[in-house]
């Protein structure tokens, strides 16, 4: 699948998410000059290269977790949180913890 400039775009910007730190979509979108939030989601869920470029990192605006390579629920989701409690990220749940804190603004 081709890359679109957009998504170059998203995936740099990805790379400035720490480990240990988290993003939304919200955020990624408003640090690109754009209210397209879905359009972010399309980029992650295309990514070409997890973790090197860490979408696990982006999360929705209340802390929960979002999807994670076009899923929503089972297997994928539980990947998502594996990789960032492996990155220090604890959670309630689905809900990370401390979430403000965590919260990467660009």
């Amino acid at each position: 699948m081709k890359t679109t400039p957009f998504a170059k775009k998203v995936y740099q910007l990805l790379r400035k998410i720490p480990k240990g730190k988290v993003s939304t979509y919200k955020e990624v979108a408003k640090a690109l000059k754009t209210k397209a939030c879905q359009a972010v989601g399309q980029a992650l869920k295309n990514n070409p290269n997890p973790p090197y470029i860490p979408c696990h990192r982006v999360v929705k605006n209340d802390g929960t977790i979002g999807g994670f390579m076009g899923k929503t629920k089972g297997k994928a989701i539980q990947r998502k949180i594996n990789l960032l409690k492996q990155e220090g990220i604890k959670f309630t749940g689905k809900k990370i913890k401390n979430f403000k804190k965590l919260l990467l603004k660009f």
